[in-house]
């Protein structure tokens, strides 16, 4: 009895699947990798010996001998943004779909992203994705000197040989000026957080920029200091309070917007969007709800993953090559937000 436990309880080695299959320990491995040279026929012996036996690779162990493995790091914070999770959902399928196994590792609130990419590299991983706050220098040239590519989403420039993507955060602002614009608001507001983010700080700026170029007057800003649906219900009821006029609100996030809409539906006489038209950014799945039915600047999260492996291939095969910068466009999205109202069409009528 002990000794069939013992058999049980051991694990299966590929040695174990060559002398199944009646095949050689090499084939076995050949078989398991991906682009290696082996036959039909070995292939189909060694895989059905594997699944009669429960065989399963080693990659950490194989990772040793290759000196790489296939896992790729992927550092985030604020999982509870729907953004945020759509996002990190896609990377990893992208991931998956070219022969990477994602790990996901936290960091939240005020830490150090160095310490997260840190444990990373203890795992041997072949890159790293950084969605959370912009890693200090050291690290990214730790993992530059370690020849682990990093790849940094949404993040300002560094000092250091690391690859960037970027969703168009400028264009995002300035579509959002130029839809209300069209839509005649002319007293507008930007709802955004205390808390620092390079692409909302280029949302912010691209905004008012427009803002100014249109002729309107300097758009009134309202803050939180985060950046989610508890935010944008607070900075909202500032708004209310303080600018009883605004007409056109810019919400940089969906998940703020989300947020405001609910506090002018609950506790405003504002109409949405009779009286006030608004705009978010992200497009989440939460933006098409029908109780909220938010026009919104889409951010393709498919495409921004896609982008990124892309980055991280290329920095594979060219791994001198200087630091590049890949940008993913945006589109509006119009939903009832800011639908023209049946009165304001009537005036318009009336004008012409």
């Amino acid at each position: 009895m002990k000794r069939l436990e013992e058999e049980i309880t051991r694990q299966v080695t590929a040695l174990d699947v060559a002398k199944q299959a009646g095949v050689s320990r090499s084939a076995v491995s050949r078989t398991f990798t991906p682009g290696a040279s082996v036959s039909d026929a070995t292939r189909k012996k060694v895989l059905k010996a594997a699944d009669e036996l429960g065989y399963r690779v080693n990659q950490l162990a194989r990772s040793l001998i290759n000196k790489r493995s296939d896992l790729v790091g992927i550092v985030a914070a604020n999982m509870d943004n729907p953004f945020r999770a759509q996002q990190v959902e896609h990377m990893a399928r992208a991931l998956v779909e070219h022969g990477f196994r994602p790990i996901l590792l936290p960091a939240e609130g005020e830490e150090n992203p160095a310490r997260v990419i840190g444990m990373l590299l203890e795992y041997n991983v072949s890159g790293v994705i950084v969605t959370s706050d912009t890693p200090p220098q050291g690290i990214c040239q730790e993992c530059v000197s370690l020849g682990v590519p990093m790849v940094l989403i949404n993040k300002g420039e560094i000092d250091a040989n690391v690859d960037r993507v970027l969703l168009d955060n400028e264009a995002s602002g300035r579509m959002a000026a130029s839809h209300l614009y069209e839509r005649s608001c002319r007293n507008l507001a930007v709802i955004g957080s205390d808390k620092p983010s390079f692409s909302l700080q280029v949302r912010i700026r691209a905004f008012r920029q427009a803002c100014r170029e249109l002729g309107f007057a300097e758009p009134a800003y309202f803050s939180a200091p985060k950046q989610d649906y508890q935010a944008g219900f607070l900075a909202a009821q500032a708004m209310i309070k303080d600018m009883p006029q605004v007409d056109g609100l810019f919400c940089v996030t969906d998940y703020m917007a989300l947020g405001s809409l609910d506090y002018l539906r609950l506790h405003s006489d504002k109409k949405v969007p009779d009286d006030l038209k608004v705009i978010g950014c992200d497009d989440i799945a939460q933006a098409s709800w029908a109780g909220y039915n938010l026009t919104t600047i889409r951010q393709d999260t498919k495409c921004l993953a896609q982008q990124v492996v892309a980055a991280l291939e290329a920095r594979f095969n060219h791994p001198n090559a200087p630091a590049h910068l890949r940008m993913v466009e945006v589109n509006m999205i119009e939903r009832a937000t800011t639908k023209e109202t049946k009165d304001e069409s009537d005036q318009d009528a009336k004008a012409v």
